[in-house]
């Protein structure tokens, strides 16, 4: 069943909330342990910027949109994105995380892609970007969510993160809905456009991004203590929510993502893994000074209760 896209704009509109709506002072701040602390602090800025990912993802679907619909949905996810950046931002900011008002610094493959995007971003196909987008809000937005959830008892934290995975939730039907979409028409054509989109010299550069933050964030999240097996199996779940229907199954993006999910969680392709874990190792080594400047539009975060 196709989803009824102006139904879902006006559950939208209908469910928005604010940082303001919550007590930030209200018990529970002594929930987080002193061992928890430093990775949760790292932890909780990985998840700050890959929210912020999303949202300059989202910023540039708006241009691209088919209707007038689409764009507006997408143009409230760009700012729903922002504000889950920000209440992640809050609760680092409750739990005593951030110096002052600046914001985490962000791991080097996280810069790395906000700078690509910035660059690239809105070049970048419809089909290749509303593919991508509900990947990695699957794979690492659901995964590193529900260990969250699981990991700390401060109640403030679980009431933010209800308001954020009931948003979450939408972005993800929206983004199967368009997913299947975008596999009408004939299967050879549509190959054809995603092979010359895979060849840009823009989107090379942006995957030679990607692939590595993939396992950087592996990594990262299991030295929290989640199982790579609980992150596959969030990547599972794109491939089987994606290939629901024939449309779907057909929309070639769906079959490069599928296809690399299956290469990724596979530790025993030593041809996949051993050259990207090294890309990690050198992006790791590139020195501060080298990088570029973080893009400006990053100072719209905020951890104050205002919006």
């Amino acid at each position: 069943m196709q989803l009824d896209t102006v139904k879902m704009l006006e559950k939208i509109k209908s469910t928005q909330w604010a940082l303001a709506d919550f007590d930030w002072d209200e018990p529970g701040v002594d929930k987080i342990t002193p061992e928890q602390w430093p990775k949760l602090k790292a932890f909780m800025a990985d998840l700050m910027w890959i929210e912020h990912v999303g949202a300059r993802g989202f910023a540039a679907m708006v241009k691209k949109a088919p209707d007038d619909t689409l764009k507006q949905i997408y143009h409230y996810f760009h700012a729903e994105e922002q504000r889950h950046a920000n209440a992640e931002m809050a609760l680092m900011k409750r739990w005593g995380m951030l110096d002052g008002d600046n914001l985490p610094e962000p791991n080097t493959n996280i810069r790395l892609v906000v700078e690509w995007l910035d660059r690239f971003g809105d070049d970048v196909p419809l089909n290749a970007l509303a593919s991508v987008i509900p990947m990695l809000e699957i794979t690492l937005d659901g995964a590193l969510c529900k260990f969250l959830l699981e990991t700390v008892d401060d109640p403030l934290c679980h009431k933010v993160f209800e308001k954020i995975n009931d948003d979450e939730s939408r972005h993800l039907g929206v983004g199967f809905h368009v997913l299947e979409t975008m596999g009408h028409g004939k299967a050879y054509q549509l190959t054809l456009k995603a092979i010359g989109t895979l060849l840009h010299p823009k989107l090379v550069v942006g995957i030679l991004a990607y692939l590595p933050l993939l396992n950087k964030m592996r990594d990262n999240i299991v030295g929290l203590g989640l199982t790579e097996a609980r992150l596959y199996d969030a990547m599972n779940k794109f491939k089987r929510i994606g290939g629901r229907t024939e449309d779907g199954r057909r929309n070639p993006w769906f079959k490069i993502l599928s296809w690399h999910s299956a290469v990724m969680i596979d530790r025993r392709n030593h041809w996949y893994h051993r050259p990207i874990d090294a890309l990690v190792r050198v992006i790791d080594r590139i020195p501060v000074r080298a990088l570029p400047a973080v893009p400006t539009w990053v100072k719209e975060l905020t951890w104050k209760p205002t919006a």
